[in-house]
């Protein structure tokens, strides 16, 4: 798969993650659009290195499974840091 296609599913991915999970994340859209694209990787990258998985298909389950799932994750912990408030 190459990389516009890589891209373009990180930005999906991070858009179906931003619609599956409860509550705000902050940081809008264009943040949460490339939290998709580091979650991609990252889901990418620990689903061939843990399971083997092949994703040179763009079109294959697995791979979108892989992204949303990595995506998901990077939210997470992206709200964890994000919600916290500083005392000044």
């Amino acid at each position: 798969m190459g990389f516009l296609a890589f891209l373009l599913l990180g930005l999906i991915a991070g858009a179906i993650a931003k619609a599956i999970l409860p509550g705000k994340q902050g940081g809008g859209w264009f943040v949460t659009l490339l939290l998709g694209v580091v979650g991609a990787m990252l889901g990418g990258w620990l689903g061939s290195v843990l399971f083997g998985a092949n994703l040179q298909d763009f079109w294959s389950l697995q791979t979108w499974a892989l992204a949303i799932g990595g995506a998901i994750v990077v939210l997470l912990i992206w709200g964890l840091f994000a919600g916290k408030k500083r005392d000044a």
